[in-house]
């Protein structure tokens, strides 16, 4: 859905700016995504888990409690979002122009943030069970939705006001409404046995809420140091020039795109790891993670020579013109990101197993050392000590994830993840 915004964003005629404000917003987006990404975490790995143990009872009553923590914390992060907005665009280093530009956007946006998360949620629920059919095709309906919608709002097409950027994020929110529509519908329906969502509100049971944060929170704050990394690249490349973070921010989506195969496997991995640890089957475990470590490492690595070779249309896909400085930083930053794919293939698979078997502590560390001893202070000795420029600071990413690569493995066969995941079975 971010990438159709840029997409479109990027034919008004003031595009330079708009997608600069975009780029900003998007890493606000994330940034917000924090809290509510360790309920998430800790949902999945324990649904997973439950599934596997053959607990359907307890499945059931945690996706109850997850809705209903989701949604008090989707309201409160979504008027933190509106509230803050713009001052977290200028904090981040947003000329009062793309702030204005960038506010307008995200205020908008993070009025349907508890569609985003209850969307986010329930598909992972339906991961853990081992259904992944269904929300690929509730999000594939709200995409074609969200593209019919971006289209004439923010273009002024098929009747509708041309509302810009704002039109953008209400055609995003009503997208992510239905979707969430859409799969509380399947929930009620009985499409998935054993699956109950009711709907009448139950008192919160304050101890599953721990034990869901307890194992999800590593996660969260794994999100806020990578948030931290891709903030301060951004402040480096604003100091640098306005217009690499409009290239940061469209290098970004293509990412988002490129990483969906990989992803899509560690989120599989989690799942399918959670549920052989909860039966206590170690050695499916093991099995499910040397599958998922190839499979990422082939798809990504042709992703990545993808990515490389075409990386010149596919920035004209959001409307840059050929010769701008803004189409050379973008193609320069695809081609980092197209490298720094094959490290990024063997460290996600692994983080997936991490994430499963509920050792989430393990990958949290493995990312504070990497990004602030290896990421950050390479991106300020690459782009402004030896003032390589907005080259230096992405090179930092690619050199990172070689890190994380070497430390996930070497985690993975210690094996200590194994011991955490029964045991928080056992405990359950």
């Amino acid at each position: 859905m971010l990438a159709v915004d840029s997409a479109l964003c990027g034919r008004l005629p003031n595009a330079e700016p708009v997608l600069s404000a975009l780029g900003f917003s998007i890493q606000v987006v994330f940034l917000l995504m924090v809290l509510m990404l360790g309920l998430i975490v800790g949902t999945v790995a324990l649904v997973a888990r439950a599934y596997g143990g053959k607990a359907i009872e307890r499945v059931n009553h945690l996706l109850v409690q997850s809705t209903q923590l989701t949604v008090i914390v989707g309201v409160v992060v979504g008027l933190m979002g509106v509230v803050l907005a713009r001052p977290i665009l200028v904090v981040l280093g947003a000329t009062p122009q793309v702030a204005d530009i960038g506010s307008t956007y995200l205020e908008t946006l993070m009025i349907g943030t508890p569609f985003f998360y209850l969307g986010f949620l329930y598909a992972g629920v339906l991961r853990g069970v081992g259904n992944t059919r269904i929300p690929f095709l509730c999000a594939l309906g709200a995409n074609v939705v969200n593209a019919i919608l971006n289209y004439g709002l923010v273009l002024g097409n098929l009747g509708f006001p041309q509302l810009g950027v704002r039109g953008s994020a209400i055609g995003t929110v009503i997208a992510q409404l239905l979707n969430v529509v859409a799969l509380v519908w399947v929930l009620r329906s009985g499409s998935i046995p054993d699956l109950k969502l009711p709907l009448r509100p139950r008192a919160i049971d304050r101890p599953l809420a721990l034990e869901l944060y307890r194992v999800g929170w590593p996660a969260a704050v794994d999100m806020l140091v990578l948030n931290a990394g891709f903030l301060t690249a951004l402040g480096m490349l604003g100091r640098i020039d306005q217009v690499t973070v409009a290239a940061h921010g469209l290098g970004l989506r293509v990412q988002a795109l490129a990483f969906v195969p990989g992803m899509g496997i560690a989120q599989a991995t989690a799942a399918m790891v959670g549920q052989a640890l909860g039966a206590g089957d170690v050695p499916r475990a093991r099995e499910v993670t040397r599958a998922s470590i190839a499979l990422c490492v082939v798809i990504m690595t042709a992703l990545a020579i993808i990515v490389v070779v075409a990386a010149a249309p596919l920035v004209h896909i959001f409307d840059v013109a050929s010769g701008t400085p803004l189409e050379s930083y973008s193609v320069e930053w695809m081609r980092v990101l197209g490298l720094a794919m094959l490290p990024a293939s063997v460290n996600i698979a692994l983080v997936g197993l991490l994430q499963g078997s509920g050792a989430t502590r393990t990958s949290l560390r493995i990312n504070i050392w990497t990004t602030l001893a290896i990421q950050i202070p390479l991106a300020w000795l690459l782009g402004i000590t030896l003032d390589f420029g907005a080259l230096g600071v992405w090179l930092s990413f690619p050199l990172a994830f070689v890190g994380k690569a070497l430390f996930t493995y070497v985690a993975y066969k210690q094996e200590k993840w194994a011991v955490t995941g029964v045991g928080l079975q056992r405990r359950a």
